[in-house]
């Protein structure tokens, strides 16, 4: 697995990913506070039969980031000048929370650069309640408020296999870039209907997966989701939580190697 850094067009910068694998495309995008690092076990796995590249979000591990007010729209689009860039004219789309809200974006804007899409821990149509509470957290969030072990604590339980993941999960968020996870959480807690409209559309391959046990990726959003895409499949994984790709990465990757061998279908532009 290589790490590198690509220079794309103003106004987004340097873009850093890992690579391995040879073959047909598969993209990765994690979430708020992680980095591509988090991807390992499915890049180690399905880098065996594909060409896995793991993307640094915006203003996340190398990559820089955007100003302040950036919108989920600003990242569909970073994602698709990162794209251009690489010369990649389809792929395979997986990404996990803020990662599955872009990538599902970029599916709905761009159906003929995604061969098959997955949504791992997304959100969508969060509940009244729901959508004020993260937006509260946005808000602390810009102000400088980091609170650490809350978003451990939600996305974590107490076997031994989620303490240890936990434990690196943390070292990850302690080292992000404030401004980058204020910007990225900002975006995340506005997100989660901005596309919805357009999940109808999706005529690829589209996978929506989560962990029983995950209050805010809820089975609910992920069955919902897939029952909306014209080609969706919901995963629910029991005992689980958000950080589902760390905390039972053998499931995750079966589930992924089912998609990604699911006959392709596009919706192509006119």
């Amino acid at each position: 697995m290589t790490s590198t850094t690509l220079q794309l067009s103003d106004p987004y910068g340097t873009v850093a990913f890992r690579e391995a694998g040879q073959g047909e495309p598969l993209v990765l995008i994690h979430g708020v506070g992680m980095q591509s690092a988090a991807w390992r076990p499915q890049i180690e796995a399905l880098s065996r039969t594909h060409r896995v590249i793991a993307l640094d979000m915006l203003g996340h591990g190398g990559s820089d980031r955007l100003p302040d007010e950036a919108e989920l729209p600003d990242y569909v689009a970073w994602l698709h000048a990162v794209l251009t860039a690489m010369d990649l004219s389809a792929v395979n789309l997986a990404g996990h929370s803020m990662g599955a809200l872009i990538s599902g974006g970029y599916t709905v804007m761009h159906p003929e650069k995604v061969t098959r899409v997955a949504l791992l821990n997304g959100v969508y149509r969060r509940t009244a309640q729901a959508r004020a509470a993260v937006e509260a957290r946005a808000a602390e969030i810009r102000e400088g408020a980091f609170d650490l072990e809350t978003p451990l604590n939600r996305w974590f339980g107490d076997s031994s296999v989620d303490r240890a993941a936990r434990q690196q999960v943390a070292a990850w968020l302690s080292h992000v870039d404030p401004a980058g996870y204020a910007a990225a959480y900002s975006a995340f807690a506005k997100g989660d209907a901005t596309y919805a409209d357009g999940f109808a559309d999706i005529a690829c391959p589209l996978l929506a997966l989560t962990g029983e046990d995950d209050l805010n990726s809820t089975p609910e959003m992920a069955r919902t989701i897939a029952e909306t895409a014209r080609n969706g499949r919901a995963v629910v994984l029991q005992g689980h939580r958000h950080m589902v790709n760390l905390t039972d990465p053998q499931a995750v990757n079966a589930a992924l190697r089912d998609w990604l061998q699911t006959p392709a279908t596009r919706k192509e532009t006119a």
